[in-house]
């Protein structure tokens, strides 16, 4: 950042310098051969489709961090982007004659324009300012459209939505996209050219001063930037993308409805941003993972999983607003001192109990909630694969047991986690 702001505005060579354009090749190339590889891993319909929607979220999560990480705008109202894209694209599957001229992988195109171009009308006025004047107005574009998708009923559906059909594409090669495994390949692909075209961005000039706007406008404009261009050029970009993972959704789902693009599913994608760390690249992809998982995976097991995800995004704003990234690099100054074994025991004591805490807890809450809203004479539930009554004293025994034991071995053991983490961060012969 400081050799960003010491560049000379009126040497082009200087600044051009700024930002690098060179990308790392073995992190893409290993998570090409992942995504390459999963489907096989994982055969099942179902495991499937969880893989493409968490595939499309980190798409719209990295989208979305080119506005909150990079560009310190705060957006209630970006999922508006996304759902405009997916639309664009039903209407475009639901257009005979056009869309079999076109092969289905070329579709998401049409949504990105679609963001980019309602992006580019939204930012014309509403990138003027950062901060508080930048959220509420990105808070009421989206309500206002919102409530367009139930008044303008030949674009959005009204309540219904609007559906497609992908197969009745031009066939790519052959493949006409029948199958979940070939929709699978397709988002892979454009998860790949997205997320890099977002990492190359982030190394331009343009990208680098996105960082800079957001961190010190007054001196970004002392160099001779405009931050309220530098916030457009970034807010546009991020609509783009956006659109992609809103084609890509209509694409998979064939659908789309008002709940693509109200405030609800702009939270969610701002919580999986700030869950994964919006001051790493990869932190939204973390979060989108951990996320698509809950949603998907832990809402089969549980009804209050939504209570759980806010409960891991509220600890994570107190004690981590770095993220799960952040959580992850705070480990690279230790590894490097090659003291990162010392903490594994330390690790087991302290994180092993608290997980016995909050497992303990979690069945509380869990037969809580069975007792006070289960159906009159229903008394078994199934909690951890074991099936017992809820109305019995052994069960409420065992997991207050495991929760105040759990936690107090935890709070016991903190202390020498503490010194063995001080310990792992020092190098060797430093005075403590």
């Amino acid at each position: 950042m400081s050799d960003q702001l010491s560049t000379d505005p009126t040497k082009p060579a200087q600044r051009m310098r700024a930002g690098s354009m060179t990308i790392p090749l073995m992190p893409w190339v290993l998570g090409a051969a992942l995504l390459a590889v999963l489907p096989f891993i994982f055969t099942a319909n179902s495991a499937i489709t969880i893989m493409n929607q968490m595939a499309i979220t980190i798409i719209f999560a990295l989208a979305y961090n080119m506005l909150l990480g990079q560009g310190g705008m705060l957006s209630f109202g970006h999922a508006v982007y996304a759902g405009v894209g997916g639309f664009a694209c039903v209407h475009i599957m639901n257009m005979d004659d056009f869309f079999a001229a076109i092969p289905l992988p070329v579709l998401p195109i049409f949504g990105g324009l679609m963001g980019m171009g309602l992006a580019t009308i939204v930012g014309s006025f509403s990138t003027r300012k950062a901060g508080t004047v930048f959220a509420m107005i990105s808070l009421g574009v989206g309500e206002l459209i919102a409530a367009c998708s139930v008044i303008i009923v030949a674009f959005f559906g009204g309540e219904e939505g609007v559906s497609g059909d992908r197969t009745y594409g031009l066939p790519f090669f052959g493949v006409e996209f029948l199958q979940q495994i070939d929709v699978y390949y397709l988002i892979a692909v454009w998860l790949m050219i997205s997320a890099a075209l977002m990492y190359l961005y982030s190394r331009t000039p343009l990208g680098r001063m996105a960082n800079a706007v957001r961190d010190n406008p007054e001196r970004a404009e002392f160099l001779g930037y405009s931050a309220r261009w530098v916030r457009f050029y970034s807010f546009v970009a991020s609509g783009f993308f956006a659109g992609i993972a809103g084609a890509l959704f209509a694409i998979n789902y064939e659908i789309l409805t008002e709940e693509n693009l109200n405030t609800t599913q702009s939270g969610i994608i701002l919580l999986v941003t700030f869950l994964g760390g919006v001051g790493f690249f990869f932190g939204p992809i973390l979060g989108a993972i951990v996320f698509t998982l809950v949603q998907t995976v832990l809402s089969l097991q549980t009804e209050l999983w939504g209570f759980y995800l806010g409960i891991i995004f509220v600890l994570t704003v107190m004690f981590f607003p770095g993220g799960l990234a952040g959580l992850i690099m705070m480990h690279v100054p230790a590894m490097r001192l090659g003291k990162l074994g010392r903490l594994g025991v330390p690790y087991v004591k302290t994180l092993g109990a608290g997980l016995i805490g909050c497992l303990g807890a979690a069945a509380l809450i869990e037969m809580t909630f069975h007792v006070r809203h289960a159906s009159t004479g229903d008394h078994e539930m199934t909690v951890y694969w074991t099936t017992f009554d809820s109305h019995t004293v052994l069960p409420w025994v065992l997991a207050i047991g495991a929760t105040l034991v759990g936690f107090g071995i935890a709070r016991k053991t903190a202390p020498a986690l503490a010194e063995a983490w001080n310990d792992a961060n020092t190098p060797d012969g430093t005075a403590q």
